[in-house]
């Protein structure tokens, strides 16, 4: 009995190292695409509706979403979303002139929540843009969270592994109890690891610390397709611990342990459908390949926590190498699983080849990886040690180090596993890139005639490059334009500036054209906006294209 608390106490204390790391705030899931206005973007007045697009299916969380006019006034009303779009009603703001924040929190597909928020402008930018609430996760949530999904995996672990060899493995003269403490503990674990989630899923979706929640907040999450989930996972768990005792003193008929194997399968369903799976692509194969990488990680480390801690220590030579032969098998097997189900995953959720250096997702399913492939080496070779039918002598106590190794390596895996599941996937990356980029050039000019705001999207190489421009008296009111033009001239190179009209479009003070850049270095740009018969200017800026196609402002 010392040696399985001894060992629950290490299995535990291993993985809270790795996940009490530096906390980090919870990764965004899904990707903002493209919001009207466009972030960053510049329009003639103030918009009746702001609509936010991401890349994947959101629910908007109540009193966290929000319209900021230039003034710092709340403006906006009951935000509402179908599918991945998310409407916020605006009402007019009593001085419209400015800069306006839309701040959001919403929860993606995949159950996580999602902060963020994005600036545009009605006529000139305001010198001090609106601030908003922080909007960052709690660290108390950002360690909370993945703590409590490393519970759940710990705990499916201790069930299924010394199930397994109870079951079907078990010399009849080793005493049960230890093994079965060990399901007992798996059993906990997984509960105390779901109400955990169930709790944490309030505060994580506002953004407050894990001790601030509400009886409405709480009632929110459990109504929640997340809460519904893991409330079917405690029913199923309840279901699964009554029907076990007869399995674990091996005598259950084949209709019960059938059974419990479904309810089980049943139950190791709910992880992924709370997880990246349940929002990617093929999503059905991505959920059947993680309900198999589960049941083989949880059959392999908890086979492994049981010959450590209660199979090696109290077994006879003899009878150790029949079981030991027996249980190579098995877990030769449980890792071509594993290793298959992770396979899939990474293919489908990393995306890309250059995703696997370049994203925080990919980096860390890198060092997962590794760790893995050592504990395989420690697998390999204590493999080597039963066929060669070592253990009975000095490889007894080899074995032993390995295994031990092999237990301590799996939990770093696990844990790496449950911080991995809180990280965007590197198949995000292209769109979490796009998003950033989708403001193009904006900037304010200004001259003793007027103030002209225009936006440049995407400034690329090319044709492809849409001017709009709005301008205003130096007061910052609407003014008619009778005439625009835009010029671009590549400097250093002695070319002649290339000269476009652009269309005049109601309201009068708003005009759209196409801007021209076809090679890269800087460009000169010049508007010249004529607003009376005699009253015309021309104000300048700089706008930097480079080879790569993504443009770059400079200060004029």
């Amino acid at each position: 009995m010392r040696r399985v608390l001894v060992s629950l106490v290490t299995l535990v204390v291993t993985g809270l190292v790795v996940l009490l790391g530096p906390a980090s705030a919870a990764q965004a899931h899904a990707a903002l695409l493209t919001s009207t206005p466009a972030p960053g973007s510049i329009v003639g007045s103030s918009p009746a509706e702001v609509t936010v697009t991401f890349s994947e299916a959101i629910t908007p969380v109540a009193g966290r979403i929000t319209v900021l006019a230039p003034d710092g006034r709340r403006i906006s009303g009951e935000a509402t979303a179908r599918g991945a779009v998310l409407r916020i009603p605006v009402r007019r703001a009593d001085r419209p002139l400015g800069t306006y924040l839309v701040s959001y929190r919403v929860i993606s597909a995949d159950s996580h929540p999602v902060a963020g928020g994005l600036t545009f402008s009605v006529g000139a930018p305001s010198a001090t843009p609106p601030a908003a609430d922080g909007d960052g996760d709690h660290a108390s949530v950002a360690v909370a969270v993945p703590a409590a999904r490393y519970a759940g995996y710990a705990g499916l672990a201790l069930i299924a592994g010394p199930a397994l060899l109870l079951a079907s493995m078990w010399p009849r003269r080793l005493s049960r109890r230890p093994a079965v403490v060990l399901v007992r503990a798996g059993l906990v674990l997984v509960a105390a690891g779901t109400c955990a989630s169930l709790w944490a899923q309030a505060p994580d979706s506002s953004g407050g610390p894990l001790w601030d929640f509400s009886a409405s907040a709480l009632r929110a999450v459990l109504t929640s397709a997340y809460g519904v989930t893991l409330c079917a996972r405690l029913a199923a768990l309840a279901v699964v611990a009554a029907l076990l005792p007869p399995v674990l003193r091996g005598v259950a008929g084949r209709g019960r342990t059938a059974l419990v194997i479904a309810l089980g399968a049943a139950t190791l369903t709910t992880w992924p459908l709370v997880g990246h799976a349940v929002a990617s692509p093929l999503a059905p194969a991505i959920v059947a390949s993680d309900v198999v990488h589960l049941a083989a990680m949880s059959v392999w480390l908890g086979g492994l926590v049981t010959l450590a801690t209660v199979v090696l220590p109290r077994t006879p030579p003899r009878v150790l190498q029949v079981i030991l032969a027996a249980w190579s098998r098995t877990a030769a097997i449980a890792v071509v699983w594993l290793v298959g189900g992770g396979v899939v995953q990474a293919v489908v959720q990393v995306g890309s080849v250059p995703a696997l250096v370049h994203t925080g997702y990919g980096r860390l399913l890198l060092i997962k990886v590794a760790v893995l492939a050592v504990t395989l080496t420690a697998a390999g070779y204590a493999r080597t040690l039963v066929r060669r039918a070592q253990v009975p002598a000095a490889g007894a106590a080899r074995l032993r180090r390995t295994v031990g190794a092999e237990v301590l390596a799996t939990a770093v895996v696990l844990a790496i596993s449950a911080v991995l599941v809180q990280v965007n996937p590197g198949r995000t990356a292209d769109t979490d890139a796009a998003a950033v980029s989708e403001e193009g050039v904006s900037q304010t000019l200004t001259c003793d005639l007027f103030t002209l705001q225009f936006n440049i999207y995407p400034v690329q190489l090319g044709e492809n490059n849409t001017i709009h421009a709005y301008v205003y008296t130096p007061a910052g009111a609407a003014l008619p334009a009778k005439e625009w033009t835009v010029t671009s001239t590549l400097t250093g190179r002695g070319l002649e500036p290339v000269r476009t009209p652009m269309l005049g479009l109601d309201p009068e003070h708003h005009a759209v054209g196409a801007i021209t850049f076809p090679l890269p270095g800087v460009y000169q740009v010049a508007f010249t906006v004529r607003v009376s018969e005699i009253d015309q200017a021309t104000v300048r800026t700089t706008v930097t294209v480079d080879a790569d196609r993504r443009g770059s402002q400079r200060v004029p």
